[in-house]
């Protein structure tokens, strides 16, 4: 309960305060420099305890919902930065703004410690010193890293380089053998640094690969040529970047938010050695809690949340609240001096205003296809518009090969780099689905909650599923949808099943050709396809153990004891010789053993 004497008690130093409902879950989230200060500052404590009338009509509502305060007491106003992130993607706070995480874009580098280096590709610091960076790419780095070793005769393979002997590579001359000596360092340096140049004009590569392209279409190889084709495509992409050139030579990376009446965009830009190398941006569309500060502060700390090469300059568009922690947090996370500017005049800000108006175009072109997001959160009464939705189901046949699987949808489209397939080792379905969604919840810290959950099954499911997330205290919708049966068998003919959706205030039966029904149909069909799919190979696999081992004289009945017993047949290889003894006997024991 939040009283006076709660408020006066709350110590005065840095820390993370968190708003909590009656049921426990975290309604809001923020840091202080000083807990008490900060949280007297929501309150007026004449005559009675009440809101802070000047406070937004948002946070006015928030508080109303509020039923407790909870604190974590941390070291530093940095600290409390970087626990006031991390809880935010955890919990999923009703009242905070959540932008998905950003993806890590990968560099390419090179060891120069190395006699005969090679480039590489790296998501994260090589911690080694004489190490030289390029990037980050958005896109292309692979396609880059190709078009060097296509075109230029360097070690081809990272396994290759402490050979002894020329490979293949040799032979059709597209590596000079430094394993034999052929090539002097002197010579090889040469080649590194005309390379190195392709990877700063894209152009280079281009134009050689457009040459062997049309070489290649006119012998009739032309897989090798639409190969060449789309490595080429995203060469010019990089090309694309390549020529603004602000004639400085420095390395900074920039910073933008924008939002109009229905979402907003994260634009980000990076200038190594005075040129644009790349642009990537980020839609997000949950505009209901936007807080400016918050959104930037989210998007550089999740954009820097590994350890990767970053410039010593950061340029923001905006002013921003807690721009010396988060300078501080980054100074300290990357041992070395870091500003966070937001330039008013000068080359600067006129690269900020690129971005913006990039970011304006961007806005306007993307499509409006949240039309049915929309209207599932007004049928269903979501706390969010489900803009990002994990779909969960499991499969088995008669407890065999448990499988689980995870697909997600967000924004607008499959993110099938997310997808994760799960091995169970529970025999019923419920216990296999919590089993799945346990997993899941383990995994927040990396990787943050979605807007909804979307269960395969009944109403027992959504409540197993509530339950899972009240016991982290994520506060996200949960939705379930059941099949329809005919004849005990589930029917999913598209556009003809009359599936029951379970949601917090009931249960609905939506008519066959209703868009909302097709859309939680569509979820919910690809995860039980990649389900399957998956229970399939796993069942392929089952069999092919279990004819091994009746060839080997182990009974099915044996079997059927030892998977009851351990669960799976990866556990069966890692036991114990006395725990297999004492299932099935020393001289079964012993035959399973070898």
């Amino acid at each position: 309960m939040i009283t006076k004497e709660k408020i006066n008690s709350l110590p005065d130093s840095a820390g993370v305060y968190k708003y909590i409902n009656e049921k426990g879950e975290a309604l809001y989230i923020g840091k202080a420099n000083s807990l008490k200060k900060r949280v007297k500052s929501y309150w007026r404590f004449t005559p009675n305890l009440h809101p802070n009338p000047n406070l937004s009509p948002r946070v006015l509502k928030m508080l109303a919902e509020a039923k407790d305060i909870e604190y974590i007491v941390v070291e530093t106003p940095s600290d409390a930065l970087i626990l006031e992130n991390s809880l935010i993607k955890q919990l999923k706070p009703k009242y905070n703004i959540l932008l998905r995480d950003d993806k890590t874009y990968p560099y390419i580098y090179l060891d120069l410690n190395e006699k005969f280096p090679r480039f590489e590709v790296t998501r994260k610091l090589i911690n080694k010193t004489k190490i030289k960076y390029w990037g980050p790419f958005p896109t292309g780095a692979k396609s880059l890293l190709k078009a060097l070793y296509s075109n230029y005769p360097l070690v081809q393979k990272k396994g290759l380089k402490n050979q002894k002997k020329a490979c293949l590579f040799y032979q059709i001359k597209r590596c000079l053998a430094p394993c034999e000596g052929r090539v002097s360092q002197e010579e090889y340096q040469k080649i590194l640094k005309e390379a190195t140049q392709a990877i700063k004009n894209p152009k280079i590569l281009v134009e050689k690969l457009s040459k062997k392209m049309f070489e290649l279409a006119e012998d009739e190889r032309f897989e090798e040529a639409m190969e060449l084709r789309d490595i080429i495509k995203d060469l010019e992409k990089l090309q694309l970047h390549s020529n603004i050139d602000i004639a400085k030579s420095e390395d900074f990376d920039i910073f933008a938010i924008r939002v109009d009446s229905s979402k907003g965009v994260v634009l980000r830009m990076f200038i190594r050695e005075g040129k644009v190398i790349s642009s990537s941006h980020t839609i997000f569309r949950d505009l209901d809690n936007f807080e400016l500060t918050q959104a930037y502060k989210q998007a550089i700390l999740s954009f820097y949340s590994l350890q990767i090469p970053l410039a010593k300059t950061i340029l923001i568009a905006d002013e921003i609240e807690d721009k010396d922690e988060l300078e501080q947090t980054l100074c300290k996370k990357f041992d070395k001096s870091i500003k966070i500017i937001t330039p008013k005049r000068g080359y600067k800000a006129k690269l900020i205003e690129l971005l913006l108006k990039n970011g304006e175009e961007i806005l306007k072109s993307s499509k409006e296809d949240d039309g049915v997001e929309v209207k599932v959160r007004e049928l269903l009464n979501l706390k969010q518009t489900p803009y990002w939705v994990e779909v969960f189901d499991n499969s088995h046949l008669s407890g065999e090969a448990p499988v689980g699987a995870m697909v997600v949808f967000g924004e607008g489209r499959w993110q099938k780099s997310l997808f994760r397939r799960f091995q169970l080792t529970s025999r019923d379905e419920y216990s296999q689905m919590r089993e799945l969604l346990e997993r899941r919840v383990k995994n927040f810290d990396k990787a943050p909650p979605p807007n909804m959950w979307l269960i395969d099954g009944g109403e027992s499911l959504r409540d197993l599923a509530k339950e899972t997330l009240e016991k982290v205290g994520v506060n996200i919708d949960v939705v379930a949808i059941a099949k329809e049966k005919i004849d005990a068998k589930a029917n999913r003919a598209k556009g003809g099943a009359k599936d029951k959706i379970y949601f917090e205030e009931g249960v609905l039966n939506l008519s066959k050709s209703d868009k909302r029904l097709l859309w939680l149909q569509r979820l919910r069909d690809k995860a039980h396809n990649f389900a399957i799919t998956y229970h399939r190979k796993r069942r392929e696999k089952v069999a092919l153990e279990i004819e091994l081992l009746n060839k080997k004289g182990v009974g099915n009945a044996t079997i059927k004891r030892l998977l009851d017993y351990f669960g799976s047949f990866e556990a069966i290889k890692e036991a114990q010789k006395e725990e297999l003894e004492e299932i099935v006997g020393v001289k079964m024991a012993k035959t399973i053993l070898n």
